[in-house]
């Protein structure tokens, strides 16, 4: 396996993994609110390479929450509308 050359501007985080985790949830809590146990679900199933179905009713924040998780983690985000006919 080829060896990762280090990044030229490492962060404090980079080489404590959960001080990276404590950081990624302080800058979510910033924009999201009262999410606290989901949030624990979509940082372990990231850090675990594992997929998250998020359901709820409309207006709880579920789109911002993955976005927001999203960009803390500078990943891509792609939403797919659930409809019946899927």
């Amino acid at each position: 396996m080829a060896d990762v050359p280090p990044t030229s501007d490492p962060t404090p985080a980079s080489s404590d993994p959960r001080a990276a985790v404590i950081a990624v949830r302080d800058e979510v809590a910033k924009v999201v609110v009262g999410q606290d146990g989901v949030l624990s679900g979509i940082i372990a199933a990231l850090l675990v390479g594992g997929h998250v179905l998020l359901e709820g009713v409309p207006g709880v924040a579920k789109t911002l929450l993955v976005k927001t998780v999203a960009a803390a983690f500078d990943l891509d985000f792609k939403r797919i509308q659930f409809t019946p006919d899927l």
